[in-house]
């Protein structure tokens, strides 16, 4: 099953100092957060912001491609978390023909702003991250304290269970 969502916020991890987009579930207050390179963050923020760059930057070249070709962007849904990588897929309609490509989230979240696309996430991408987090670093750290080297210890990241305004804020690109 697959959940439509919408863009919470972007923000900045203070931990990694990596962009996050936030996409919410529309039906509730379930909140997904996909950390994308600094890039397609800008990519993603441009759109939000409704910045016109004064060239067309890769996505906008992309949607300008598929409206040529009299093709649209049904959705993007991302549809897999594998080894801490999300994965998506791009949903096209050209003519009669449904044309569905691999992509980043990032890249499918910044052409589905442009086009006015929806955006989904499967269920069991939303049930796999809600999973204890592992921050690496604070892992590696306990592992080499560790008396048995063999031992591994997972370390809980401080994720707030809401995020509200003041948080967004806080950490906005």
């Amino acid at each position: 099953m697959e959940i439509e969502m919408k863009i919470r916020g972007l923000m900045i991890d203070p931990a990694a100092n990596t962009p996050i987009v936030i996409l919410k579930d529309v039906q509730s207050e379930v909140m997904l957060p996909i950390w994308v390179g600094p890039f397609e963050a800008n990519a993603i923020a441009f759109e939000i912001e409704k910045v016109a760059p004064p060239r067309p930057m890769t996505h906008d070249l992309l949607r300008n491609l598929i409206f040529q070709i009299g093709g649209a962007v049904r959705r993007i849904v991302v549809t897999e978390l594998r080894d801490n990588t999300f994965y998506a897929v791009i949903e096209l309609q050209v003519g009669e023909k449904l044309i569905i490509l691999d992509a980043r989230p990032s890249d499918a979240i910044a052409l589905a702003l442009r086009t006015d696309a929806p955006i989904f996430v499967n269920e069991d991408v939303i049930r796999d991250s809600s999973a204890t987090l592992v921050e690496q670093d604070a892992a590696e750290t306990a592992n080499e304290a560790s008396q048995d080297p063999d031992e591994t210890e997972e370390v809980e990241m401080d994720w707030p269970d809401e995020i509200d305004e003041s948080d967004i804020d806080r950490y906005k690109m």
